[in-house]
């Protein structure tokens, strides 16, 4: 029985996202720009301790498609690492690609560079892949934009629900394409994606999304040409084909984007790949903790000094933390928002 071949998974990484963040006086960035690029080593370094073959970035590299120098240095030298040890696919997700189809996407510095180890998915396509236990095919589709999908031609003068048909349209032909070519090729077949599946979960992806998102028929990715599918673009980790055969999985974002997201455990996916037998499981990471603590301190008759016990009784070391007051109106008089956060200076 031949061996698996050994596959990370991991999407959304947002670097550049700011919420909620403090600015570090020994870096000069945000302790949230921290907090993204500490989840992204934890992805790197398991892909390395556990030897993986091969990784798979399923798009959304930075908060927005003009990424500042110092985070675009941050995230190649970490993704320098991971092609060191093993081929790495790059997908552009929507926040790495520019509305204007003849401007460079967020990634396209790799290719211009033609990084060893570095596959930039920048249309849809695909190739064999070597790796150290065996070749896998390897498809891709980005962040499906009209303008880069349908000629002008095509679309000028077109209702809103023409464009959206004739974009799902075409979507869905190049993904049949792409799984016909699978079907040539007699070893595991992998595809990458980074668009709304219909029937998807949403997270909070939708507060901070950058173009008009359209879902795709799950048909068209639950093909069985496919051993595994591998998406990126939403941040709630999920797979849409559970109990079915291949995987069509989202793995998540690294780190919680803001308090809708407080209760999704995030991570990244570690896959066994082999034909028709490919098997796979969610990896969590240390991401920050988002807490909330809901008070009514309408029958309190000191507000202030009840809120600040119900801080103290609880434990916000590390945690971005909300604190949500139910009081009367002449209570307000007495909330000193100073005093409040001084109690949770633990927090993050």
């Amino acid at each position: 029985m031949s061996a698996s071949i050994r596959m990370i998974h991991f999407a959304d990484v947002h670097i550049g996202m700011e919420n909620y963040g403090r600015i570090d006086p020994t870096t000069g960035t945000s302790t949230r720009v921290r907090d993204f690029l500490d989840r992204l080593d934890e992805v790197v370094d398991y892909a390395i301790e556990q030897q993986a073959d091969l990784a798979v970035f399923a798009g959304d590299a930075f908060k927005d498609r003009s990424p500042e120098p110092t985070q675009q240095r941050e995230f190649a030298q970490r993704i320098k690492r991971l092609a060191d040890h093993m081929p790495t696919l790059l997908l552009v997700g929507n926040h790495d690609m520019p509305g204007m189809a003849v401007k460079a996407n967020s990634l396209d510095i790799f290719r211009a560079l033609d990084v060893p180890g570095v596959i930039v998915g920048y249309k849809d396509d695909a190739q064999v892949v070597e790796t150290r236990s065996g070749p896998v095919f390897l498809a891709w589709m980005p962040y499906p934009m009209r303008n880069r999908l349908m000629a002008w031609t095509q679309y000028q003068g077109r209702s809103i629900e023409e464009l959206n048909q004739g974009l799902r349209s075409e979507v869905s032909s190049r993904l049949r394409a792409l799984a016909e070519q699978a079907g040539e090729h007699d070893m595991p077949r992998v595809l990458a994606g980074h668009f709304t599946v219909e029937a998807a979960s949403f997270g909070s992806e939708r507060s901070v999304m950058l173009g008009n998102d359209l879902p795709i028929l799950k048909s068209t990715v639950t093909e069985k040409a496919w051993d595994y599918v591998a998406m990126g673009h939403l941040h709630k980790h999920q797979d849409l084909n559970e109990g079915a055969y291949p995987a069509v999985v989202y793995s998540g974002s690294l780190e919680r984007i803001d308090f809708g997201e407080q209760r999704e455990e995030k991570g990244f996916v570690w896959v066994e790949l082999k034909r028709e037998e490919t098997t796979w499981r969610f990896v969590p990471v240390a991401a920050r903790p988002f807490r909330t603590l809901t008070l009514d301190v309408r029958q309190e008759k000191d507000p202030m000094a009840a809120i600040l016990a119900a801080i103290k009784a609880n434990r916000f070391e590390d945690a971005v933390v909300r604190v949500a007051i139910t009081l009367d109106s002449e209570q307000s008089l007495a909330l000193r928002e100073r005093e409040i956060e001084a109690a949770l200076e633990g927090a993050a």
